[in-house]
């Protein structure tokens, strides 16, 4: 036989890697990709699959190895493309994105069954992390469902017979999968959890509630359209009306011309201003998702701190530490209140009044003739205002155009379209010019009451911004300009809402209202369950605080009892059970020949027993010979019978009749 040499350039390698595993190592690289590709540069994840897919090619059609210093380059390449994006090979984005690209730079060197055990591994490892960045249900059972090409590639590297597909590859690890449930649900109710976690990654701290420090006319344009959950709330009884569902954020004092910022004033220590609370209180639980930032949100107004929190002077709640993770508070609030109304102090006034030189002159020609035709009354300017938005041809609309330097008189004048960032802007500008106290409060506003949970969903949609002025008497009063608007012009917002009832306009959305009692459960029982939750875990038996030693040994007896169940159900297991299909092939025809009474002896092989069965019936004599000889040579010639001569065997089993002729 003539020996087969490789190619030239061609370096042999023991165990090299076939075509399924290499597939099906590259499908998994793939998933591994798209799990991280919502937080990558979408340019960066192309470019990734991009070289996988080259790989794929060149393998297919061009099999040999990569060249060292094409990989070394890459290599060197990802690290520095990482630091120039970041900043920093440091954090969870920057750090995803090094393994992502280290993970397909291994790909480049897998040519034998080593390389790729080893890229699995490293591709679970990955695959798992991308948890780090979203917890939802929906991301969680996709990433579960990421681990069967995983299963798949491990179970094409073991040997096998030729003509292994991709049926038989996925088939084991969807069984695995499902029968892993069970021991993973054990694992996550008791083994003791750490009180905090095991390690930590820096991130980039963008706030992931879309609300920051900042309001200036476009900046929250993108919140307005994005329909993840920001918070939900359970009210002690039934929920506050529609009108009165506005929750406050933060309070924005200075303006540069261009945007509103907290200013000084929000950063003095004054003590919180007294709240004349003149209708019943609303008892109420947040659960507030991650934001990265320090601002809590409560209905207007809030009249108690929760635990771990501070007010500021305006009645905002301010954590003491990040929200990095959901966070659930208690507060009390009044919606029927009057805050500060007795008088405003020196430097609070001098903060609601203050406006930069050199800005928007006709906007304070306007507010001065107001003021001249109000004489002494602020509510008449204040309903001037208001008349001007809802009678002067003001349309709402997210596609509002851009502004210039002076762009309160460019949106009054001029555009007369916009949102409400661009409406609480200007009608706190015309009353800072008119003399009236005024500030910017940036929030949440409206939202979806769940009738069946009994809780009111807030969406990032939701984020609203209004103004609070102070009058004589009332104290700061809540005025929302944008409600004025008579005119709205809903440009393709998927679903925002922004005080005006557009969720309709999303088919899916009224959808998504309805299943987020799910994702509820699911944040608030699995995501949620912490050290705390768990030590109260034997509660319903009379345990009121669970130790890790019982959660321990509660373990070691549930273990034990599987086990034990394990081995009963093996031991009740018929023993005559044949263990693949030629066995139990074999087991019919002796079944056949046992009912024209040969029965095979205990100590008698399988070869004499089909030579005695052949002399005892003559007239199927040959076809018993050559069933015996197909059966000896699969079950001891060959080491890893073909299926298709296996099936053949079971066939001509099947399509034996065997008969006594009676003489």
């Amino acid at each position: 036989m003539k020996r087969q040499h490789a190619p030239p350039g061609t370096r042999v390698i023991a165990s090299t890697l076939g075509a399924l595993p290499f597939n099906l190592l590259c499908l998994t690289v793939l998933c591994v990709l798209a799990a991280h590709a919502p937080h990558l540069p979408a340019w960066y994840t192309a470019m990734l699959a991009a070289i996988l897919a080259a790989r794929w090619w060149q393998r297919r059609h061009h099999p040999r190895r990569v060249q060292a210093w094409l990989r070394i380059v890459m290599l060197v390449a990802v690290p520095l493309v990482v630091v120039a994006v970041y900043g920093s090979p440091f954090g969870r984005e920057a750090g995803a994105a090094i393994v992502c690209g280290l993970l397909v730079v291994k790909v480049l060197e897998s040519e034998s069954t080593r390389d790729a055990r080893m890229t699995v591994g490293f591709a679970c490892f990955i695959l798992m992390s991308a948890l780090l960045f979203d917890q939802s249900l929906g991301f969680t059972v996709v990433v579960g469902l990421m681990l069967l090409p995983v299963l798949a590639t491990l179970r094409a590297l073991e040997p096998g017979p030729p003509g292994f597909g991709w049926r038989a590859a996925l088939q084991p690890g969807s069984v695995l999968l499902a029968a892993s449930l069970p021991a993973a649900l054990l694992g996550f109710l008791l083994i003791p959890r750490l009180a905090t976690p095991l390690w930590g990654a820096p991130d980039n701290g963008a706030a992931r509630t879309g609300i920051s420090d900042r309001m200036a006319p476009g900046d929250i344009q993108s919140l307005l359209t994005d329909n993840a959950v920001a918070m939900r709330i359970g009210f002690d009884g039934a929920p506050p009306p529609a009108d009165q569902r506005y929750f406050r954020g933060m309070l924005l004092w200075e303006f540069n011309g261009r945007a509103w910022l907290p200013g000084i004033a929000a950063r003095r220590p004054w003590p919180p201003a007294p709240v004349d609370v003149r209708g019943p209180l609303i008892r109420y639980d947040v659960t507030l998702l991650a934001s990265h930032q320090h601002w809590m949100f409560a209905l207007d107004v809030p009249i108690d701190t929760p635990e771990g929190a501070r007010m500021g002077a305006d009645h905002t709640l301010y954590s003491t530490r990040p929200i990095n993770q959901t966070l659930r508070y208690r507060v009390d609030s009044a919606t029927d209140y009057r805050l500060d109304p007795e008088g405003l102090a020196a430097g609070i006034r001098a903060a609601a009044l203050e406006l930069p030189d050199g800005f928007d002159p006709r906007a304070r020609a306007l507010a001065a003739r107001w003021r001249a035709q109000a004489g002494g009354s602020d509510v008449a300017i204040v309903r001037d205002a208001l008349n001007l938005f809802h009678d002067g041809g003001f349309a709402y609309n997210l596609d509002a155009p851009p502004l210039g330097r002076d762009s309160i008189d460019d949106f009054l004048f001029d555009t007369k379209t916009g949102f409400c960032e661009h409406y609480a802007s200007a009608f706190t500008f015309l009353m800072r010019a008119a003399g009236i106290p005024a500030r910017v409060v940036v929030g949440y506003q409206g939202g979806y009451w769940n009738d069946f949970a009994h809780y009111l969903l807030i969406r990032q949609a939701n984020a609203h911004a209004w103004s609070e002025v102070w009058l004589a008497g009332r104290g700061w009063v809540r005025v929302d300009p944008t409600a004025s608007v008579s005119k709205v012009e809903l440009a393709n917002t998927g679903g925002a809402t922004d005080g005006f009832d557009a969720g309709g306009s999303d088919w899916w959305l009224p959808w998504q209202n309805r299943l987020d009692i799910v994702n509820r459960w699911w944040g608030q029982s699995v995501v949620g369950f912490d050290d705390i939750k768990q030590s109260r875990l034997f509660h319903p038996f009379g345990i009121e605080h669970a130790t890790a030693q019982m959660l321990g040994i509660a373990l070691a007896i549930v273990v034990f009892l599987a086990l034990g169940l394990g081995a009963l159900l093996a031991s009740l297991r018929p023993r005559t059970r044949p263990r693949d299909a030629l066995a139990a092939a074999q087991t019919r025809l002796q079944r056949k020949l046992a009912r024209l009474g040969i029965v095979r002896g205990n100590a008698e092989g399988p070869h004499d027993f089909y030579l005695r069965s052949a002399d005892e019936l003559p007239e199927s004599a040959s076809t018993l010979r050559e069933l015996s000889t197909e059966y000896l040579v699969l079950r001891y010639a060959t080491l890893e019978p073909p299926p298709e001569r296996i099936r053949g065997f079971v066939q001509r089993v099947r399509n034996f009749h065997p008969r006594r002729v009676v003489k």
